[in-house]
């Protein structure tokens, strides 16, 4: 939570506790379970059970054979209604014992509930007697949650869906003490396309599933937090359009405009959310998460991100601070890929020269390249000079040319200036060539030139 900026107000962290409702661990609030557990035996709303195991296994055969729901209830609750001299008898025996909750409810009876996500609701009642305390005296996450979100007037509770078949319990144990049901907030499961098939995101299938997976390719926690709030709330990219520059805390967030039917994980509009996202955050910052990344994830690129710090920054401003300024980066994994041609160890021939060219043209044209080559250019002399090398071996100097008239030329500039991109950076597309050049130094383009000749 801390690596994607999220702080709670109060609660159990790292350095303690923080809040005026503790204690927050659960294991320092054994006596005020036991507490309201005596207070619901005195109520005769709670009692001991010291079924064994196999006793409980026993049951739970015969409820099967029988085909009936299975669970602790109505003639299968055996110790439901022992006397205290029972009880007694149990005790002396030193048995272990759980205490469990004497339900009132009737199988056939259904009671109503206000969802704050998915609206009003007609559940069964609970009919089961649950286990409130462990043998061990811990309470179960039934009883707790009842006790500790009363004692710390929590307001609402979001948890998803797959607690609701649990709602009944809590409704029963909530209003069985007499106090105030906080409101439930059930959220969907988070889904995604499989083979053109919809399903349910899984913890064993889906490693997306898990942060240390956005963590270890690099995603900035801005971009995570943009993309999530997408998912929670059907109206926060309209209000993104409206607001582009507005911090996400502005963002009026609602319980009702969240989805009751499963949102769609969808990694592509992750990346997507990422380029914009990055694409507002300057370059030094960029540069200083992708350090902290590396140290954390690819340590053996610390060493070159340090060393060319201003290099890099530089990179990873190319193309940025036009009107429309570029939007390649993705999460730190991808941004070193995107810039690691410059280099030398990481960089490689990645793409092909064009299809109209082979290799003995190729060199005729780095060699003309490399003679004609000022580093003092600017980027319109530059430009010049590539024009010249494409028209005096027989290339269009304008894309359009060639198009009119494709049998009069190889090709166009375009095919030219991409071979010389290719031998400078490895690939047929990059941002501005003459910026990354500038950066890189005239000797280190030279070589790379030569090299491939």
């Amino acid at each position: 939570m801390a690596f994607f900026d999220l702080k709670f107000d109060e609660g159990a962290g790292i350095d303690g506790e923080t809040g005026d409702y503790g204690p927050y661990f659960q294991s320092n609030r054994a006596e005020i379970y036991q507490t309201v557990a005596k207070h619901l035996i005195e109520m005769g709303r709670a009692y001991p059970c010291f079924c064994s195991e196999e006793e409980l296994e026993k049951i739970r055969e015969q409820q099967l054979a029988e085909n009936v729901n299975t669970g602790y209830y109505g003639k299968w609750a055996v110790h439901r209604d022992l006397t205290l001299e029972e009880v007694q008898k149990h005790l002396e025996n030193n048995e272990s014992f759980v205490i469990r909750f004497k339900s009132m409810g009737n199988p056939e009876d259904n009671f109503e509930i206000d969802d704050a996500i998915r609206g009003r609701l007609s559940m069964q009642v609970n009919f089961q007697d649950i286990v409130l305390l462990k043998a061990n005296g811990i309470p179960t996450y039934h009883f707790a949650h009842v006790v500790d979100d009363h004692l710390m007037k929590v307001t609402h509770v979001v948890r998803g869906e797959e607690w609701l078949s649990t709602l009944p319990i809590h409704y029963e144990l909530f209003t069985t003490l007499g106090w105030d049901l906080p409101v439930y907030c059930h959220t969907a499961h988070l889904m995604k396309i499989d083979n053109g098939v919809k399903r349910k995101l899984s913890k064993r299938k889906d490693p997306e599933l898990g942060l240390e997976y956005y963590m270890k390719l690099g995603y900035h926690p801005a971009a995570v937090r943009e993309y999530l709030m997408t998912i929670l709330n059907s109206n926060f990219e309209e209000w993104r359009i409206q607001n582009p520059d507005s911090n996400i805390e502005d963002f009026p967030f609602s319980l009702d405009k969240m989805s009751n039917s499963g949102a769609l994980f969808d990694l592509d509009k992750l990346n997507d959310i990422s380029k914009n996202v990055l694409a507002k955050i300057p370059a030094e910052e960029i540069y200083d998460f992708l350090l902290k990344w590396a140290r954390e994830y690819k340590n053996e690129i610390v060493e070159l991100l340090t060393e060319y710090k201003d290099s890099v920054i530089k990179l990873l401003s190319v193309g940025r601070n036009l009107d429309k300024p570029r939007k390649d980066l993705v999460y730190c994994e991808q941004i070193f890929e995107f810039i690691n041609y410059f280099f030398d160890d990481y960089f490689e021939i990645v793409d092909k020269y064009p299809e109209n060219i082979n290799e003995e043209e190729a060199k005729k044209i780095l060699k003309a390249y490399l003679e004609t080559y000022d580093h003092n250019d600017d980027q319109t002399q530059w430009f010049e000079k590539i024009k010249v090398i494409a028209t005096e071996n027989g290339y269009a100097a304008k894309p359009k040319d060639f198009k009119k008239n494709p049998d009069m030329y190889k090709g166009h500039v375009g095919d030219v200036s991409t071979v010389i991109r290719i031998a400078i950076v490895g690939k047929s597309s990059s941002p501005d060539l003459w910026e990354i050049q500038q950066i890189m130094g005239e000797n280190k383009v030279r070589e790379r030139v030569q090299k491939l000749i």
